[in-house]
């Protein structure tokens, strides 16, 4: 189970202070710091089967590696969010010989997306079931560049994660900047230790949307 703490940021200059921020680096694990950009789309059936059962799909583009996930059993309260998730990776870029980022965007997404790549577990079975072969089309679109480091406090260890970009739905966009604190390791108490201080801080606005929420919103549609 994927368990996260997220909040909005309220300017990217605060994004930035939280980014340099002491508390932060001096837990930081070495190597660990680094920014991305990734860049990824919803589907779903042209019947929404699965928003119908509360299952999203995902394709994302994360630096070289194009990964689908599922996601579903979802909750959250506040900032903290819970859910399943279950992540393949099912392709890649090539690589740049100049160095730059080839293929990065729209062109690094495969064409036509199907859920086989989940065919092994489970809930890809199941979901595969649902679907009945039918194909999918895209609902929404996100672009992000992601600053994040893993940090251990200790007594856990989180992915700190600020992410700045843009929600695109139904020709309709929103900005994005916010902060994600994932559990990796230790007890769920620590991870809310870590966001009180962060929130009290920097005076961050707890999240209770995901991107995914968001863009139904944007659609009309409300989760």
């Amino acid at each position: 189970m994927e368990v996260e703490l997220k909040y909005a940021i309220a300017d990217e200059a605060t994004a930035d202070r939280i980014w340099e921020d002491e508390w932060l680096a001096g837990m930081a694990e070495p190597q660990t710091r680094s920014c991305e950009r990734f860049h990824g789309a919803y589907y779903d059936t042209a019947d929404r089967l699965l928003l119908q059962n509360k299952i999203a799909f995902r394709v994302r583009q994360e630096g070289h590696f194009i990964v689908a996930a599922l996601k579903w059993d979802g909750d959250s309260e506040g900032a903290l969010h819970k859910r399943e998730e279950l992540n393949v990776t099912i392709g890649s870029v090539p690589e740049d010989p100049e160095g730059g980022e080839a293929g990065f965007g729209h062109e690094g997404l495969p064409e036509d997306v199907d859920l086989k790549c989940f065919e092994e577990s489970d809930i890809g079975a199941r979901v595969i079931a649902l679907t009945e072969g039918k194909k999918l089309q895209k609902l929404m679109e996100t672009d992000v560049s992601r600053r994040h480091m893993r940090v251990d406090t200790g007594s856990g260890i989180h992915e700190v994660s600020i992410d700045t970009g843009l929600l695109k739905a139904g020709g309709r966009s929103s900005p994005i900047l916010e902060i994600e604190i994932e559990q990796f390791q230790g007890e769920e108490e620590d991870l809310l230790k870590t966001g009180k201080v962060l929130e009290e801080k920097y005076d961050l606005t707890p999240e209770h949307r995901s991107k995914f929420a968001r863009g139904l919103t944007l659609l009309g549609i409300e989760k």
